[in-house]
This record gives C-alpha cells, structure tokens and sequence, in this order.
C-alpha cells in the first residue's frame, strides 16, 4: 500500500484529491495546507509520497526541500497550477521526482503517484511536451559530448521513462538502455537521473564538456 500525504492549501481542492486518490493500492494518510504543517506531518505519518502544490504559505519548493533533507526514502510529486520550465527546474533541483499540472486526470495522478513511489521521474504530458521541446531545440548545441543516441536517451530521460520504457521506445536491450543511461549521466556529471531531467528543462549541463 502507498501512503500518500496532500499538501495544498485550498481545504476544497484536498477534499476533492483525497476523493480522487481511492484506490486498492494508494491510500491517504495525511493532510498539510502549508510547509510547515507538511514538514510536521511527515514525521508523524511517515508516507511514501507527498504529493504538494508549490504555491501555499511557506512555498512548495522549500517545503521539498526540507522534507527530503529530514526523510530521504519519501518521493514528492508536484501538483501545481504553473508547468513552465522554472517552476519545473526549481522543483526537480529541490529533490522532487515528479510534476504535475492541476487538471491531470484520476488515472494519470494515480498513475504518477505509483511511478514516483518506484523511484522513477514522472511528468504530467504537457511538462514532458515543454521538456522534450527544448531538448529539440538545442541539445546539440548544450550537449556536445553526448552521441546521437545519446541525446535520444537524454530526451526520454526528460520524459521520464524508466530503463525498461526507454528499451521499449529504442527498441534495444535492457541492458543497452541502462548502458546508455549510464553513460548519460557520467558525460553530463548528473548525480541522478532528476538532475539529469532538470538539466533537460534548462539546457544547461551541470558541468562543462
């Protein structure tokens, strides 16, 4: 079972997520409308995944951090209003391991919260557009010492795929897949897969080639 805990500060929209959330295998074991209540009840509930807007008292962006800082086996995934690229580098910079737009439907939510409590970097489909976007316009330009192939892994990575879908959309090997995401993230000097998607939505490495 994974537990999750709300962080929003609009009582209306929890209520309405906490509806949403039912699920044989998802259940929710919490509630916080602002950072410090979130940083509070992570510590008394202990969830798998903290599912938190980034606009509320005390900000999102910080609250991430702090819990992240204090718990490191919980995941947060993001669900806000804004899906521009700042607010998605900040957040993914901050230790989050998924973004969501508010508006994402009930299976693609719970859908997101499964993927983050596996470890994986998950984004809403209209974040993976604006990500995949940049990557497109410029990859080879802030990218020079990843491969074709490799700026391909680099894309996906951005959209979140696991190992296992990357093999699947190259139709290569998993342990080609997770060869070539090896490497991606040693060129780039990404610690983790996160920091490699938030150089993604940035365009900018991490260090020079």
């Amino acid at each position: 079972m994974i537990g999750v805990l709300i962080v929003d500060d609009h009582p209306i929209f929890r209520d309405g997520l906490r509806a949403a959330l039912r699920a044989d295998d998802v259940t929710v074991v919490g509630e916080a409308a602002n950072a410090d209540e979130a940083v509070a009840a992570c510590a008394r509930v202990q969830p798998d995944v903290v599912v938190m807007d980034l606009q509320m008292p005390g900000g999102g962006i910080a609250a991430t951090e702090r819990i992240l800082a204090r718990h490191p086996g919980v995941h947060v995934l993001v669900l806000t209003m804004s899906g521009d690229r700042a607010a998605v580098t900040a957040a993914v910079r901050a230790g989050a391991h998924g973004y969501l737009v508010k508006g994402a439907g009930r299976d693609e939510l719970l859908r997101a919260i499964r993927g983050v409590a596996r470890g994986e970097a998950v984004f809403g489909e209209d974040v993976a557009r604006a990500v995949l976007d940049s990557v497109g316009r410029s990859t080879v330009e802030t990218f020079p010492q990843l491969t074709a192939r490799e700026r391909e892994v680099l894309a996906l990575i951005g959209e979140g795929l696991t190992n296992a879908a990357i093999a699947r959309r190259l139709v290569v090997s998993p342990k080609t897949a997770r060869n070539h995401v090896s490497n991606v993230l040693a060129k780039l000097g990404a610690p983790t897969r996160e920091a490699a998607a938030a150089m993604v939505a940035t365009r900018t490495p991490l260090r020079e080639p």
